[in-house]
């Protein structure tokens, strides 16, 4: 029998591990009681109407074929006029992208951007994605560690210690995940005097709690952002992001998303296109829920023991340090979901500065929340470390 031959690149990269801990959420269930799920960074929310509305509008019109590789221009022009309203900046159409969620506009704009060899510097932690895509292209990430007790935030001077020849991008999300911290104005123009590309990842933009989160398009347009509907608008399973980039990276994305993807969602494209005029109530009622769960889960994590230094202000995660009841937070993370029925991430998903944390998500609802607190305090009273 002939095995079939495996790639290097899909013998070592490594598994997203969030997605392994509700895998195994979901066989746990299947022979005895629920799991509550606390790991997954998917809101609980259904979409809003008008978006469903319109994209039964677009399927009774017969929208079902191709679009341009570049997305229906209706689209792309609210998406310019959001940029406008929200952040105060111009954006032509012509640099916008509209692609099939976000990570594969990740994946186009650093095929665009990197020779095998090149480097972006990114944090540590940080979206566990983010090194297996740039690693995909032939890139090398370098991180750059970011601490609990400075706030999660980058330092720009340890940021030009590890530029060198081979640096094309430096890669931020703010909000963030997952450790929910929103970076300041200050540090945002402080990136941008850097002669290097930032890549902003703005996907959790609008979910933030008492402050603004900032584009990095209000202080340079020499930068790419990424963004999209699945965290703002519940849309992860429509699978609909877009990229804003310079003038000369349109056409090499545009040829990359002609290859790979053709276009994104005809359907999902249509169904956007009412997103941020008609749902601004929608929204505001969901980031108030979200920032109520997010008060709630922060206040209980202290009580039973976990620690919460930075209070998270953006996205919805809790990156919260349990190095007093381990080293090794994988571990701990499958014995707490086998033992409590309570599915968490374990930090080290998130880079090796991030080992000996857990990251909560409360993208669940409060009832849930809290019985999932019950149960892990429950297991904290009596777990006794290896």
């Amino acid at each position: 029998m002939i095995s079939a031959s495996i790639s290097e690149m899909a013998r070592s990269i490594p598994p997203f591990i969030v997605m392994d801990v509700m895998e195994k959420a979901h066989a746990l269930e299947k022979e005895g009681p629920p799991v509550i799920h606390l790991e997954v960074g998917e809101p609980d929310f259904d979409t809003p109407a008008p978006i469903k509305e319109a994209a039964a509008r677009a399927l009774a019109a017969g929208h079902t074929h191709y679009t341009h590789s570049l997305g229906i221009p209706e689209l792309r022009d609210e998406i310019c006029r959001y940029y406008k309203k929200e952040y105060g900046v111009e954006i032509c159409p012509d640099r916008v992208i509209v692609t099939s969620g976000t990570s594969p506009a990740m994946l186009l704009v650093f095929a665009a951007m990197l020779d095998p060899g090149d480097e972006v510097i990114l944090s540590d932690p940080h979206y566990a994605c983010y090194p297996n895509t740039i690693r995909f292209v032939g890139g090398q990430p370098v991180y750059v560690p970011v601490r609990e007790e400075e706030g999660f935030r980058y330092h720009p001077e340890e940021i030009r210690s590890r530029i060198g020849p081979r640096t094309r991008a430096i890669l931020i999300n703010s909000p963030a995940n997952p450790t929910g911290i929103v970076l300041p104005p200050e540090q945002l123009q402080e990136l941008a005097q850097l002669d290097i590309t930032v890549v902003s990842d703005e996907i959790y933009h609008g979910l933030v709690y008492g402050e603004r989160a900032h584009s990095m398009l209000e202080y340079t347009d020499r930068c790419v952002v990424i963004n999209g509907f699945s965290k703002l608008f519940a849309m992860t399973g429509w699978r609909l992001g877009y990229a804003i980039v310079p003038l000369e990276m349109v056409r090499p994305v545009q040829k990359l998303q002609q290859n790979l993807f053709i276009c994104a969602s005809s359907l999902a494209q249509h169904a956007a296109v009412p997103a941020f005029r008609e749902c601004r109530a929608y929204v505001r009622d969901m980031v108030a829920t979200y920032d109520a769960r997010r008060r709630h889960l922060v206040s209980r994590l202290r009580e039973i023991g976990l620690g919460v230094a930075v209070e998270p202000t953006g996205a919805f995660y809790v990156l919260a340090n349990a190095r007093r009841f381990c080293s090794d937070s994988y571990a701990f993370a499958m014995e707490i979901l086998e033992k409590a029925r309570v599915a968490v991430a374990p930090g080290i998903d998130f880079g090796q500065n991030a080992e000996g944390y857990l990251r909560f998500s409360y993208a669940n609802s409060l009832e849930n929340i809290e019985e999932g607190m019950r149960r892990l305090a429950a297991f904290l009273r009596v777990y006794q470390p290896q």
